[in-house]
């Protein structure tokens, strides 16, 4: 399986990357579902549309670690605001938190192999509640 990853700039949190999603220009109408859904304004196209398509995720890096996950439903083009053509990824509402995974910074979005992203976290785990990300990260970075 394909995925994406990419950085989810200016978020500090999950709780923030949830309301982000909410406002206006970050959601688009979508004839296939009745509510309009969270997107992701990209400016390049991803080459391997149809394998992410199926059954592909984005990954959401958070502050330098990789926290959740959002099925990707549908890749779109469109024309941004100064006339450049852009693309649209149309996100599952649903964010689904996953293993907490340290990572550097880089540009833009990457491709992710299924093999090399993170688990799920199960329903009885939990991210560490009350923990800044900047600790969460150096308990990762140490193996505890």
């Amino acid at each position: 399986m394909l995925n994406l990853i990419k950085l989810a700039v200016g978020v500090e949190s999950l709780e923030d990357l949830t309301e982000r999603l909410k406002q206006p220009f970050n959601t688009r109408a979508h004839p296939d579902y009745d509510t309009p859904l969270p997107v992701v304004h990209t400016r390049s196209f991803p080459k391997q549309k149809d394998a992410l398509l199926d059954g592909g995720s984005l990954y959401r890096v958070i502050n330098e670690l990789i926290l959740c996950r959002q099925p990707i439903l549908d890749i779109q083009t469109t024309t941004r605001a100064d006339g450049t053509q852009g693309t649209l990824i149309l996100l599952s509402p649903k964010i689904i938190p996953v293993q907490p995974r340290a990572i550097r910074p880089f540009q833009g979005w990457r491709y992710l192999q299924g093999q090399d992203a993170p688990a799920d976290l199960q329903s009885t785990e939990t991210q560490p509640v009350g923990l800044p990300l900047s600790l969460q990260k150096k308990l990762l970075e140490l193996g505890l």
